[in-house]
């Protein structure tokens, strides 16, 4: 197969290129850096994409910039590839509100570039779009919580495995970043509904991984992990650092998109991360970090929290997992904080 994927020098692309380069596919990367230009010199990929191109002789990099339309109407139609994996992305809360027209044009303009160069050129190939549990906004800080020593936890049954996609989308707080990729995400969804195309979005939880360019505006783990190696303050926004996330690593993200590629499905939505049995909260992740490097964590502790943040999120997995059985979580926490810790050893 020819698979393109947006963003190849990212966190969750260089995986997927990594993960199908490794099953002999001919993959195509698009990215140009945007990250050095939104984070500056730590969120620089370049040492990625040298990575892949040194170890994948089945890679070809591109530089392209998905906001312009003509350049990706031109290259879908040259390359016209069998599946598209989407995981190009301005992906910062604080950064949307000073960069708005950035931030849209990246998350959603972006998207519908490729939509419909793709429906143009190449209708039936699988369309795989990185969506975001933001899309929910802050929706679900009206669940009933309860407060325990290290963490929020749910205190309604109704959420005992977390947050379905049935969920609303609608009547909250976003970030300008989560309604940019609300944005991208019905697009995705009605071009799978309206036009029959094979167009899915994975409405991530926490994806992380070694391969993430962790800044303190995004890449929650990886930049914990850093910051801890580093012996650096480690800034706590809110909710008394017990705020919760579902963390899932790349690698089980991109064996994901391998079971749909095999079965696509038109406009579906999944929520996709570690689950209940993958989440963390702040103060818990101080607490195995440090357990790992034996640094004690230095931080912080702003009373503000940031804007529509969530207090507790974490992924109902039971329709991925029922959709597609054959798939499942391979990475857990202490495994991923192992992992992260190791590569930042090499790179600090």
């Amino acid at each position: 197969m020819k698979i393109l994927v947006t963003g190849s020098s990212g966190l969750i692309g260089s995986e997927v290129v990594s993960y199908f380069a490794a099953l002999d596919n001919n993959m195509i990367g698009i990215d140009n850096n945007m990250r050095a230009d939104f984070f500056g010199a730590g969120g620089d990929t370049r040492w990625n994409q040298q990575r892949l191109l040194n170890q994948f002789k089945n890679f070809r990099h591109f530089e392209i910039d998905i906001r312009d339309r003509q350049q990706v109407l031109q290259f879908i139609e040259k390359h016209k590839p069998d599946v598209i994996v989407h995981t190009a992305a301005q992906p910062s809360h604080d950064l949307a509100a000073s960069r708005p027209f950035d931030d849209f044009d990246v998350n959603a303009t972006g998207t519908l570039n490729l939509l419909e160069a793709c429906r143009r050129f190449t209708p039936e190939s699988p369309f795989i779009h990185l969506s975001t549990n933001k899309v929910y906004g802050d929706a679900p800080n009206n669940i009933r919580l309860k407060e325990l020593e290290l963490r929020w936890e749910y205190d309604d049954a109704a959420f005992s495995n977390g947050i379905s996609e049935n969920f609303t989308i609608d009547q909250s707080k976003h970030s300008l970043f989560g309604a940019s990729k609300l944005s991208g995400d019905v697009m995705v969804q009605e071009y799978g509904r309206y036009f029959g195309m094979n167009t899915t979005c994975l409405r991530g939880g926490c994806l992380t991984g070694p391969n993430h360019s962790g800044v303190e505006l995004h890449g929650f783990l990886s930049y914990l992990i850093k910051t801890n190696l580093e012996e650096k303050v480690y800034k706590v926004f809110g909710y008394k650092g017990k705020q919760v996330r579902d963390n899932i690593h790349s690698y089980d993200v991109a064996s994901f998109i391998e079971q749909f590629i095999k079965k696509p499905r038109s406009g579906e939505v999944y929520n996709i991360g570690g689950g209940k049995s993958n989440s963390i909260s702040i103060l818990e992740a101080f607490s195995l970090i440090s357990s790992i490097s034996g640094k004690e964590m230095k931080y912080e502790y702003v009373e503000e929290h940031r804007s529509g943040d969530h207090i507790c999120y974490y992924s109902d997995l039971s329709k991925i997992q029922s959709h597609y059985p054959d798939w499942k979580l391979t990475k857990n926490l202490s495994m991923v904080f192992e992992e992260i810790t190791e590569n930042w050893h090499k790179r600090l």
